[in-house]
């Protein structure tokens, strides 16, 4: 009965679902109050689903240890954000959508989650260690990925784009299944630490891994079907609105982000400040050379080319965000004073996004 209970977010979620499907031509036609009040119980209702995927990767997160515990975190955040993009993409046009739905979860990722759990852990620990080796791995493939999937598009001319989609395809999967064979075979010592601890789901102890498993992915696809409607309303609502652009990007980021930011805190409050340091870091990483291979896939097979380009500002966010990272993740500790750090600068690209600079 306790279990079934803990599940209610996601029966909610299909009876929002229902209503959604029921009234959403309504919506569109009337707006203003009865568009937005679905959109944000439509959007609720994601969120809801959401950390339910989440816990169910946390368990087996758990049960695997590091470093394949935050792999299972990381890949069904990043599930989420991919269905997510996909049906949104599917709407009206949104040339941008892929680019600013990446730099927002680069930004929730580096700048809110590990801001906050260094805030968190300096607190109440004084200083958290991680182990230096995976933060500086991390570092590595992240400003790799990012120069070939955000920063090189931006001189690739309109007759070359195809082909160097096919290229940027091939070398961001080659990096990402060597990367995950690195970090779970020859180098898997680099993401663990001694002192992390892991605490085991006490509710669900008994309860079997395919179980934990099948309800993840049927969660991920109810997410699918829900941003079907949430797509509808967020075009009609957000049409001749003046209201910025970026706002869909941010959803999106912010709904893959929200479970990761409490299991993150959760982690800084105990003192393994490596799993925090895995799960911001990694999941920026597998946003990168998961998402945009994908995005590139539709995009060739649309004949359409996606806007990967970065702007001069969310450049510059960028590179402030990594000049930050790798001053703070230089010695295998982090503190309060880092963590507000890269807090105000998630601030930044708050405010740059609500003026519509992002």
């Amino acid at each position: 009965m306790k279990y079934l209970f803990s599940e209610f977010p996601i029966a909610i979620a299909l009876v929002v679902l229902g209503s959604g499907f029921a009234l959403e031509h309504n919506a569109i036609e009337q707006g203003g109050g009865m568009l937005w009040g679905l959109l944000f119980v439509i959007l609720a209702a994601i969120i809801g689903v959401a950390f339910r995927i989440a816990h169910h990767a946390e368990v087996l997160a758990l049960r695997f240890g590091e470093p394949y515990g935050t792999l299972i975190l990381t890949l069904a955040a990043v599930a989420v954000e991919v269905v997510i993009l996909v049906v949104l993409l599917q709407g009206a046009p949104h040339p941008t959508l892929a680019r600013d739905t990446v730099f927002a979860a680069v930004m929730f990722d580096i700048n809110g989650i590990l801001g906050l759990a260094a805030i968190v852990a300096g607190l109440k620990h004084g200083s958290s260690k991680y182990n230096l080796e995976s933060a500086n791995s991390f570092i590595a493939m992240l400003l790799v990925a990012l120069g070939i999937g955000m920063f090189l598009p931006d001189f690739v001319p309109e007759s070359k784009w195809e082909i160097y989609s096919v290229f940027s395809i091939g070398i961001m999967s080659m990096m990402y299944l060597a990367f995950l064979r690195l970090q779970t075979v020859e180098h898997r010592k680099f993401f663990e630490y001694d002192a992390d601890v892991a605490e085991e789901a006490h509710d669900e102890v008994h309860s079997p891994n395919v179980q934990h498993a099948v309800l993840m992915l049927g969660a991920i696809i109810l997410v699918g079907v829900l941003s079907e409607v949430l797509s509808a309303l967020l075009d009609a609502g957000l049409a001749g609105s003046g209201l910025p652009k970026a706002i869909p990007a941010v959803l999106v980021a912010l709904i893959s982000a929200s479970p990761e930011i409490l299991t993150a805190l959760k982690a800084a409050r105990q003192d393994r400040m490596q799993t925090t340091v895995n799960i911001a870091l990694g999941a920026s990483l597998a946003t990168v050379l998961l998402t945009l291979p994908v995005i590139e896939a539709i995009a060739l097979l649309n004949g359409e080319r996606i806007d990967m380009a970065l702007t001069p500002v969310q450049g510059g966010m960028l590179l402030l965000t990594f000049a930050t990272l790798m001053n703070n993740l230089h010695d295998g500790e982090t503190n309060a004073i880092e963590g507000i750090s890269h807090f105000a600068l998630f601030a930044a690209f708050i405010a740059l996004m609500i003026m519509g600079l992002v």
